[in-house]
């Protein structure tokens, strides 16, 4: 199990075991390098600790704490807070961690996940044993029987392009959600929410105020997050959030500088770089670059679907990989402008779902027909407004959130995997004007199942931690107390980023549209990479031909094929669950020396 995750701690690796009870831990050092080894025991060895991740605030938190410190590091300050306090020492804790905790006296296991989801723990329980792993892949050698499929959680993957918690792909693997723990003992397991997102929205906030209290907040988690004793660079697409994380660093740096990392793509639609540049040229960092070609995703699937235990569900995981191989030659830490998006409304769709709501309110039976026969018939270059019409077929507010993302409607959903069954829901917010239940729903599921889960993954995967300072949950409380005036204001969205931002930065960066992560698969899917999606969803023996309707899915390689619609965003997720069933359940393309 330890060996599967050699690439997430290939520094140092330790085992305990007492009786029924054993703890592995692989270490990537990051504090207290020459200590802090784990697992790590109490002095009087009742306690055991078995942890992944970083708490920012370690050194204030043991200033408070009686108890015989042997080491420098935020390891044992965990520890120690958990001898002082107890279950309460979680709440007391700032940072990103995922961690287990064995009692010797009580028989007691503690399983905890950090509040936002940042870094992730699974497990498996039945009648005999729990195991658990902060990846899926080192759960597999523990299972007595080999791999399944999931097939209830089809409709949630084709749904949101990933699988919410506590659910995944993988039958009898479960996710332990964010802000939750699990005591288990004496074979009973108890699950419980430690932390949420809190109710209640300030309604007297002024625009300046709420610029100064963001701006105060944001300064203080960057600061936060450049605790390391190991170097620690930052993420620059050119974009707003990844620019002002830099130019933050670079202030509290005193100007001294910091490494960034870009990726880019020979398409000029998607390429960022050139604001990328130009943001390193005004702050002054030693800025690095790496361009992206369609080889690297046919080089690379297989072996970035084993790193993620799931199919590649964004194309640009790809980039996100290669840019966290080049800041690894460089850097250990790095930062990212992640959650800004989720926490202050900064995706179109916060702008333009007030008014489709009123739309919404036609009868579902007069409305969904007509949305569904104009949205088939747009051009390909209207991708946007497909999107926004597609959210009309939803017949609840809830189905028309989820459907922004949706790589398949619920309709299209019914025709490609007929009636399998399909999990619960979790039960959305109900907390406040649409924006904040949007946003709150975006953090309960998109944000740390799709957007944190690949930033883990393929950072890891390059042995490097990546620290969103955005997702301190004090920055995450503040922003769910402000309005939503002061996000999505006068038709911009993310307003109150922008404002802090525009005190750095040129309006050439702050003021330019969102472009995201794009890669240019459209384009891809008709050269370098259509042969390999014919291949691989139209073969006898594919995933797409036996649990999938195959008729439909040809039909959506014809669609995209002859220009009449692009069918990139619905093409790729068919392609990714294609490729991580070869890889988990045939073992194709599994890396040197591992076994799926």
């Amino acid at each position: 199990m330890t060996e599967r995750l050699t690439h997430r701690g290939p520094d140092e690796e330790g085992v305990w075991f007492s009786g029924p009870v054993g703890l592995g831990h692989r270490r990537l050092s990051i504090i207290d390098i020459a200590s802090s080894s784990q697992p790590m025991a109490s002095p009087d060895d009742r306690l055991h600790l078995c942890f992944n991740g970083e708490i920012l605030n370690y050194r204030r938190l043991r200033d408070g704490l009686s108890y015989p410190f042997r080491t420098d590091g935020d390891t044992e300050t965990l520890l120690a807070a958990h001898v002082v306090h107890g279950p309460g020492a979680t709440e007391l804790l700032d940072g990103q961690f995922a961690y287990a905790l064995h009692d010797s006296a009580t028989g007691e296991l503690t399983l905890v996940r950090d509040r936002l989801g940042i870094l992730p723990l699974y497990y498996h329980m039945d009648a005999n044993r729990i195991v658990f792993a902060s990846e899926i892949k080192a759960l597999l050698p523990a299972l007595e029987s080999g791999p399944e499929i999931d097939t209830a959680s089809l409709d949630s993957y084709l749904g949101q392009r990933s699988v919410p918690a506590p659910f995944t792909l993988f039958a009898g693997v479960r996710k332990l959600p964010p802000g939750h723990r699990l005591r288990v003992v004496e074979g009973r397991a108890r699950l419980e929410r430690y932390w949420s997102i809190p109710d209640g929205t300030r309604t007297e906030v002024t625009g300046p105020q709420a610029v100064a209290e963001v701006e105060a907040a944001l300064r203080r988690a960057v600061e936060a997050a450049t605790v390391a004793d190991v170097p620690v660079g930052a993420y620059l697409s050119g974009g707003v959030d990844s620019s002002l994380i830099v130019a933050l660093v670079n202030e509290l740096r005193g100007g001294s500088g910091v490494d960034t990392f870009a990726a880019g793509f020979a398409d000029q639609r998607y390429d960022e770089l050139p604001f990328a540049r130009r943001v390193s040229d005004l702050i002054g960092t030693r800025h690095h670059e790496v361009v992206l070609s369609p080889a690297d995703f046919t080089d690379l699937w297989p072996r970035l679907t084993w790193h993620r235990d799931a199919p590649i569900s964004e194309a640009s995981d790809f980039a996100v990989f290669r840019l966290a191989e080049l800041a690894r030659r460089h850097v250990t830490v790095v930062l990212s402008g992640e959650g800004s998006d989720e926490l202050f409304g900064g995706y179109p769709k916060y702008r333009v779902a007030p008014k489709l709501a009123r739309m919404a309110r036609l009868p579902a039976p007069l409305r969904v027909p007509v949305v569904e026969a104009v949205q088939r018939r747009l051009p390909p270059a209207a991708a946007r407004a497909r999107i926004a019409l597609r959210t009309l077929s939803g017949a609840t507010e809830e189905d028309r959130n989820l459907t922004w993302f949706a790589p398949f409607t619920g309709a299209e959903r019914a025709e490609l995997v007929g009636r399998w069954p399909t999990h619960p829901r979790a039960r959305a917010s109900r907390d406040g004007d649409l924006v904040r239940r949007m946003l709150a729903a975006d953090c309960a599921s998109w944000l740390p199942d799709n957007l944190l889960e690949r930033g883990d993954r393929m950072s890891m995967a390059a042995s490097l931690e990546l620290r969103p300072p955005f997702l301190d949950h004090r920055l995450v409380e503040l922003a769910f107390s402000l309005p939503s005036d002061v996000k999505v204001r006068r038709g911009i969205t993310k307003w109150v980023v922008k404002e802090v931002a525009r005190r750095r930065l040129p309006a050439e960066i702050v003021d330019r549209p969102k472009v995201g992560f794009r890669v240019p698969m459209d384009a891809w899917f008709r050269g370098g990479l259509e042969a390999m999606a014919w291949d691989l969803l139209t073969a006898r023996d594919s995933l797409a031909s036996t649990l999938l309707d195959r008729a439909a899915v040809q039909r959506l390689l014809h669609r995209h094929r002859s220009g009449v619609a692009n069918e990139e965003a619905r093409i790729w997720p068919l392609l990714s669950l294609e490729v991580w069933h070869r890889t988990f359940f045939l073992g194709e393309g599994v890396p040197e020396g591992q076994v799926a």
